[in-house]
């Protein structure tokens, strides 16, 4: 093994060079972000420039999350390529340092990156998403962007109803456009409604502007109508939330509430999968990198070097945007979905890797 200055002085590197990657793809995440936030604002009093730019502060650890293992990679070919240039490379190997051994370090820290990302930045992150939600509603006078429309299936003393609704009020109090779908006890097609908003008390809901249409009848408009239902109304709300601004500490307990309420939990558990998964998805890019970034810096080439890693980083970054599609599809479980992007990562980069050093 190799000494513990070494390691520590490797470690360091690569930790660096992951964190200021982080940082500038943060940066440019956040100035995006805020000029299209600008950009809305011209129609809102609300929606100052300061407020936009508290804004955005908000909204852009959760997208920048999104962007680590790409952050680990581009760090890691840096801190790489460096080493070569300096010529640190070629002395470690001199001095009889496997690629497997200078690897340790880097392997070891991007772990522990991983691990600190998923049990400290993710609920961060996904609280300051939270709160960027509720203030992007008061300024734009209009839903919770973070929310997502969703289908419920209902069986009730009224007989069964599929509702769509589009989305849902700050605080999960109201829904907003409603489609109600009535069937009998024997399945038969009853009535049709369509509500300007609506919201889920014990019991039953009570739906406000409601257009109902009947087989046979004209359109009857009423202003309240009351319906049915066996649904829980905290279960219901936290179901409209998305994944991505769900804290991995929620995830498992939402899971089970979105199944209770006779939801699909798929995207929850993809998400968890995901998030477990993530320590040894940044590993896989350590080792990508290193694929790529090995060549001695004098021996040239370097610009095919780099394109070759970042078109290899790209080709799992489609393959784990396919995985995470079949697996949200119920094509694939949600940990094969959620682990099998890495460790395929961490498979291509071994055996590469020993093609290369070992033959």
């Amino acid at each position: 093994m190799i000494g513990r200055t070494l390691s520590f002085y490797l470690a360091g590197r690569f930790a660096r060079a992951a964190i200021a990657a982080f940082m500038v793809v943060f940066v440019l995440i956040y100035a995006v972000d805020l000029v299209e936030l600008l950009r809305r604002s011209g129609n809102s009093p609300r929606a100052t420039g300061i407020a936009m730019a508290g804004l955005s502060f908000l909204r852009t650890p959760a997208i920048a999350e999104q962007a680590l293992p790409f952050a680990v990679l581009f760090g890691s070919m840096i801190a790489f390529l460096n080493l070569s240039r300096k010529m640190e490379l070629i002395v470690a190997r001199a001095a009889g340092v496997s690629v497997w051994q200078f690897l340790t370090p880097p392997l070891a820290v991007m772990v522990l990156i991983g691990v600190f990302s998923i049990v400290a930045y993710n609920p961060a992150s996904t609280w300051m998403k939270e709160k960027a939600d509720a203030i992007e509603s008061r300024a734009f006078n209009g839903p919770v962007m973070g929310s997502i429309g969703m289908w419920i299936r209902q069986k009730s003393v009224d007989g069964q109803a599929i509702i769509r609704a589009a989305s849902r009020s700050e605080g999960g109090a109201e829904f907003n456009s409603i489609e109600v779908f009535n069937f009998d006890d024997k399945g038969n097609f009853v009535a049709r409604l369509e509500a300007e908003t609506g919201e889920l008390r014990d019991g039953y809901w009570i739906l406000h502007n409601v257009v109902v249409v009947t087989p046979g009848f004209e359109a009857l408009r009423v202003s309240t109508y009351l319906l049915a239902s066996n649904l829980d109304r905290r279960e219901v709300a936290q179901a409209f939330v998305a994944p991505e601004t769900v804290s991995f500490w929620r995830l498992p307990g939402l899971a089970k509430q979105t199944a209770r309420a006779g939801l699909d939990p798929t995207a929850y558990l993809l998400k968890y999968q995901e998030l477990l998964a993530r320590p040894l998805m940044l590993a896989s890019m350590v080792l990508v990198a290193a694929c790529f970034s090995l060549r001695f810096f004098r021996m040239g080439g370097i610009e095919y070097m780099v394109s070759g890693g970042v078109a290899a980083g790209f080709m799992l970054y489609v393959a784990t945007k396919v995985v995470g599609d079949l697996g949200g599809a119920g094509f694939l479980s949600a940990s094969v979905a959620g682990w099998s992007p890495a460790i395929v990562g961490c498979m291509f980069g071994v055996y590469v890797l020993l093609q290369q050093e070992d033959g």
